[in-house]
C-alpha cells in the first residue's frame, strides 16, 4: 500500500498527446512514484472519478464502465438511497457536517469494490480522510476530470433550480478555487473542456494501462 501523508508527494505536469485526439492535449499529473498504468505498475482494480460540477463524471462513468465491462456507481445515488431523501434535503435537515460524515462512510464502503467505476460528488475531495483513502490504495486510480469554471457555467446552465450555487457566481468561484488544488492531488488529471465523453474514456483507459482490456460481449450494447 502507498502511504499518503508520510512524505511529500511530488507532482509533475506533462502534456500527453494521443493520435486518437488529433493532437488534443491531455493534461496529466502523476506522483513521483509509479502509478497504475505506468511501467511496472499493476493496473487498477477500480477507478474513482472526481472533479467540479459539470466535469462529466456521471456521463463518462457509465461509458467507461461499459468500455471495461465493469460496474458504475454514483456515490451520491448511494447516499440518497441510504438516507431515503435527496442530498439537498439532507443538507437542510442535518447540515453539511453530518452529510460529509455520511459521504465519507459511503465512499469508504464502496471504494473496496473490484471492477468498479465510482463517481464522487464534487465536494467529497475536501475531506482529508477520503483523499487519504483513495490516494493510498495501490489498486485504485483516482482521476480528476478538470474543467475551467466557464465550462461548468456553460454545461450547467438551466439547472440553477437543482444547483442554487450557480446563481451566486462569487461563491461558486470561491468554491472552485478552493477545491482545484485538492482535485489536482489525484493520480491523474485530464483537461476535459474540449474533449468528447468518449475521448475522455479512452484517455482514462490509457492512463490506467487498461487499453488491452476488452469488455465481455454480453456487457456491450
Amino acid at each position: 500500500m502507498r502511504k499518503a501523508g508520510n512524505r511529500e508527494q511530488l507532482f509533475v505536469r506533462c502534456s500527453l498527446t494521443f493520435d486518437l485526439f488529433r493532437g488534443s492535449p491531455i493534461l496529466g499529473r502523476m506522483t513521483s512514484e509509479s502509478q497504475p498504468g505506468q511501467s511496472g505498475a499493476v493496473p487498477p482494480r477500480r477507478i474513482v472519478l472526481t472533479g467540479f460540477m459539470g466535469s462529466g463524471k456521471t456521463t463518462v462513468g457509465p461509458l467507461l464502465a461499459r468500455r471495461l465491462g465493469w460496474s458504475f456507481v454514483d456515490a451520491d445515488d448511494v447516499i440518497e438511497a441510504d438516507a431515503g431523501c435527496a442530498i439537498p434535503e439532507l443538507f437542510r435537515r442535518h447540515g453539511e457536517t453530518a452529510f460529509r460524515e455520511r459521504e465519507r462512510a459511503a465512499i469508504a464502503r464502496l471504494a473496496g469494490g473490484d471492477g468498479l467505476i465510482l463517481a464522487l460528488g464534487g465536494g467529497a475531495i475536501e475531506d482529508a480522510a477520503t483523499r487519504s483513502l483513495l490516494l493510498s490504495a495501490s489498486d485504485t486510480l483516482l482521476v480528476h476530470l478538470e474543467v475551467e469554471l466557464a465550462t461548468t457555467l456553460a454545461r450547467c446552465r438551466g439547472t440553477e433550480h437543482l444547483r442554487p450555487v450557480l446563481a451566486d457566481q462569487a461563491n461558486l468561484a470561491s468554491r472552485y478555487e478552493r477545491r482545484l488544488p485538492l482535485y489536482r492531488m489525484a493520480h491523474v488529471s485530464i483537461a476535459v473542456d474540449a474533449l468528447t465523453p468518449q475521448q475522455v474514456v479512452e484517455a482514462i483507459v490509457r492512463a490506467g494501462g487498461l487499453a488491452q482490456v476488452v469488455a465481455p460481449s454480453n456487457s456491450m450494447p
